[in-house]
């Protein structure tokens, strides 16, 4: 890596992030497919957990954070309220940092029950916007602060709102923390592949519900 705050371990292998955040969206994906209404966000971070820790996880490298309904629209550091039940009509997202093979995967995603147009059109915006974004760093090239500007562009020209409170931030060969490299938004240079975690998090213009992806840029 050409940047400090882009440094790794001698470890690092850009085919295990790969892994790692392929066998991240795997657990994720059998996620989605034991939630269902009636089930408590409690109980869905247990769950969770199950999950990771049979498709062979090494370890978490940050907590399990499973959010329904108005409490996605809190950002990682901040508390759920209560311990809400997933409903019929219902929004939520997964957002997991595992370890795989003594790397570091990073994966969140949003999904919907039943039939709401609104949260529906809520999850798939957070995921198209995180492929637009992605598409500009691969293509252009741009800083981390570029990418965010534009995201947030982007965000208000889709009729969403991005929490710009979440810019992404560092991983690679666990603990990628020794390295201090900060949150993408800050990072001045071209994000290099494997290292840097691209986060969208949006809301509803009335703040009710909103959605999250993200996933390491490679």
């Amino acid at each position: 890596m050409s940047h400090p705050k882009e440094a790794v371990g001698m470890a690092f292998d850009l085919s295990l992030m790969r892994h790692a955040s392929e066998q991240s969206w795997r657990a994720v994906r059998k996620m989605a497919q034991t939630f269902q209404p009636g089930l408590r966000e409690s109980e869905a971070s247990t769950l969770a957990m199950e999950i990771l820790r049979d498709l062979g996880m090494e370890r978490i490298w940050h907590p399990v954070h499973v959010r329904f309904g108005a409490n996605t629209v809190k950002t990682f550091k901040q508390k759920s309220e209560g311990d809400p039940v997933l409903g019929e009509d219902d929004i939520y997202f997964i957002d997991i940092g595992t370890v795989f093979q003594g790397h570091e995967g990073d994966v969140g995603a949003t999904f919907t029950t039943g039939s709401d147009p609104g949260k529906a059109a809520c999850a798939a915006a957070a995921k198209a916007l995180f492929d637009d974004v992605r598409g500009v760093w691969a293509e252009r090239g741009l800083s981390g602060p570029a990418l965010y500007d534009y995201a947030a562009q982007r965000a208000e020209a889709m009729g969403w709102v991005l929490n710009l409170d979440i810019q992404g931030h560092r991983v690679g060969d666990f603990p990628h923390a020794i390295h201090r490299g900060g949150d993408l938004g800050e990072f001045e240079g071209t994000p290099q592949a494997g290292v840097w975690v691209l986060e969208i998090q949006i809301a509803d213009r009335d703040g009710r519900y909103g959605a999250f992806h993200e996933d390491v840029l490679i």
